[in-house]
């Protein structure tokens, strides 16, 4: 496959920080379990759909999916790194699902087959696009018209702790790697609704919708445990690797973390509030 995206490409397929997902899938799984309930109940999937999973990852959202659509159904779940897709057939197979096909695929230039899905459906696997309105216009070919694409994105770094307490330990524990542009291709590319919104109309795209949900992400094995994911995956985890940061960094980055997600719990059961930016469009009758 030749990527319009070849940097996301090796980030996703080769590289140890883009491969950590798969280390610790089950933990990332639990934690953004509530964004993924978020997809699938807008998208409202029905027995006998066909689905797109854009972003497909190791197959939590793609595997969901083809519960939802049944036997009957299919999903085609389209991702650029083909460890998280060998890691997704395996989690299909091992679950009895044989109403899916794994593809490797840069969906931003895949020829999909023309007018052929019911819905599309992302749970963070189209921030990453080199050219989002070329990606929005290629995933509407692949569906039938008037079918809708519903998927989820990261809101602002201000509202997210998520991203914003480990990067400020990492920061302050180690310096400030160089900025990159707010829009560049990342997790917080689509923290802007009205930019997003604004492409998915360049596209082609009708019924535009869009909205900032707020949510909570579940924690893993409690506070301390969420600290020491999100240290070891995410925006941390990018700043200890640019300054080659040792395990010292990372015990020290971890404990302000762990702080600081003390600071945040206003109920019993461990959280971190999250805002997530849910977007919907159509393809054009």
């Amino acid at each position: 496959m030749t990527s319009a995206n070849e940097e996301q490409a090796e980030y996703w397929g080769q590289s140890e920080s883009g491969t950590k997902w798969l280390t610790y899938e089950d933990h990332l799984d639990h934690a953004f379990a509530p964004v993924l309930d978020l997809v699938l109940n807008r998208a409202d999937l029905s027995v006998g759909m066909k689905v797109l999973d854009i972003g497909c990852g190791t197959g939590v959202s793609t595997l969901a999916a083809a519960r939802s659509v049944g036997p009957d159904g299919h999903v085609l779940a389209a991702d650029i790194s083909q460890p998280f897709l060998d890691r997704a057939a395996t989690r299909a197979s091992e679950d009895g699902l044989d109403n899916i096909r794994f593809q490797f695929a840069d969906t931003q230039t895949y020829s999909f087959e023309p007018a052929l899905m019911d819905a599309a459906i992302s749970r963070f696997g189209v921030m990453f696009f080199s050219d989002s309105v070329a990606a929005f216009a290629n995933i509407a070919k692949a569906l039938k018209p008037g079918a809708q694409m519903t998927f989820a994105a990261w809101g602002p770094l201000d509202v997210n702790p998520w991203f914003r307490v480990p990067h400020i330990a990492a920061v302050k524990r180690l310096g400030q790697p160089p900025r990159v542009d707010r829009y560049a291709p990342g997790p917080l590319a689509f923290h802007d609704l009205d930019h997003v919104t604004g492409m998915m109309v360049q596209a082609g795209l009708s019924d535009v919708k869009a909205e900032a949900v707020a949510l909570d992400l579940q924690a893993v094995n409690g506070v301390e445990g969420t600290a020491a994911l999100c240290t070891r995956v995410g925006p941390a985890a990018r700043v200890i690797a640019h300054f080659d940061g040792d395990e010292r960094d990372v015990q020290a980055i971890q404990k302000d973390v762990t702080a600081e997600f003390h600071h945040l719990q206003s109920q019993a059961e461990p959280h971190i509030p999250a805002v997530i930016n849910l977007f919907q469009a159509r393809r054009s009758e």
